[in-house]
């Protein structure tokens, strides 16, 4: 739950700023997702005034979300720590999803030599993250941003570009629903795609934690990763009837996977045995492998 918020937090951090710019996109960007607030019943209109500073997207907007975005980092550490102490309290996972606790998994630890090429991989992101950054930045500028904002222009000929995508079409998508608008159910619907993962540990009923062992829920996993490309793709597209249909298939599958197909995959899926101890699996029974129930001391 605190990952997920996490996560909130740097689609708020990235929205902020990428309406720094004030180029015609970030103009109309920001105008189009406070109207959003707007559905909601009695509180909207106060909630779209109270972001805006005002009647309209002005200069007010710029400095409430120039204040918000330097805001929101020191929020997300703070998030961030009370993740780690989460983690050191609990524990985290393994990778093969073997519970460490009781059992002959008891004590039966990694040494983690065996992981510690995620810090070089960290270290080449950041490299490559660092030079973008500092010296390819205006190679991704659109068109669109290099007008000033302005109510009377447009996004400068270009589509508009998202800061998320696939939840850009997940809003757009959403038609009418009985007597809930296209506009409100777009809203919900949005929010529910992230609110959904909130109570994913619940809809996963699977006493199985790895999908290594699981090879039916491979295949709906793999279903689903190209279902959130397909969204992400449809939001940076015009609108059309193609993208408004292909958005709309891929919303359906969204919620069909996590609230229908993973509660009754993990009650009828019959998945393969698991191995006797994580260092069994991970060390493929070498000369360094740890027989099940073996006691190995920490570093």
């Amino acid at each position: 739950m605190l990952g997920v918020v996490i996560l909130l937090l740097m689609m708020a951090t990235a929205f902020m700023g990428y309406v720094l710019p004030w180029g015609q996109m970030s103009f109309w960007g920001a105008t189009v997702i406070t109207n959003l607030f707007s559905a909601i019943p009695l509180v909207g209109d106060w909630i779209v005034h109270l972001l805006w500073g005002g009647f309209a997207v002005d200069n007010p907007t710029l400095n409430r979300f120039f204040a918000l975005h330097y805001l929101m980092p020191f929020i997300l550490v703070a998030v961030i720590v009370l993740h780690l102490v989460a983690l050191h309290q609990h524990g985290s996972n393994n990778p093969l999803g073997i519970d460490k606790e009781g059992g002959p998994q008891d004590f039966d630890p990694i040494p983690s030599v065996l992981y510690g090429q995620g810090s070089v991989r960290l270290s080449v992101f950041l490299v490559i993250l660092f030079a973008v950054v500092f010296f390819a930045a205006e190679s991704l500028r659109r068109a669109g941003q290099l007008h000033p904002g302005q109510p009377a222009g447009d996004a400068g000929g270009d589509r508009a570009g998202m800061v998320l995508p696939a939840f850009y079409a997940i809003l757009r998508s959403t038609p009418d629903i009985l007597f809930i608008p296209a506009k409100l159910a777009g809203v919900l619907a949005m929010f529910g795609a992230i609110a959904t993962l909130f109570v994913l540990p619940w809809l996963d009923t699977s006493p199985v934690r790895s999908g290594k062992f699981r090879p039916i829920f491979r295949i709906f996993f793999w279903l689903l990763a190209a279902d959130c490309l397909l969204l992400g793709w449809v939001g940076g597209q015009p609108v059309s009837t193609l993208t408004l249909t292909l958005g709309r298939l891929g919303e359906v599958w969204y919620f069909l996977h996590f609230l229908i197909i993973l509660p009754i995959l993990g009650k009828f899926e019959r998945p393969l045995p698991l191995p006797t101890s994580i260092a069994q699996a991970v060390l493929k029974g070498g000369a360094h492998a740890v027989p099940a129930g073996a006691r190995m001391e920490k570093p």
